[in-house]
């Protein structure tokens, strides 16, 4: 069995509207020394073992369901957990 941790974030070149209302709000709060703030997806999946490569598995499930390639890059994480 895997633990698959997913992120998700928008690629760089994509304007994050909802990270520059948060960058101005804390603003407004005083915390001046924030400079970016870019908003994303964090997922946890639990995958049973196959014989396809998890990888693989992983990377399929990102690109077609998880995340838009076209404007979001994402990233993950894969602990092999023992079952109990």
């Amino acid at each position: 069995m895997y633990k698959v941790k997913v992120y998700v974030t928008l690629r760089e070149s994509v304007l994050d509207p909802q990270g520059t209302a948060v960058k101005n709000s804390l603003h407004t709060l005083s915390f001046s020394d924030v400079t970016d703030v870019r908003i994303g997806k964090y997922m946890e999946l639990t995958l049973e073992k196959t014989d396809r490569d998890v990888n693989e598995v992983v990377k399929e499930i990102c690109d077609k369901v998880l995340a838009n390639p076209v404007i979001e890059d994402y990233r993950y994480e894969i602990e092999e957990c023992v079952a109990l």
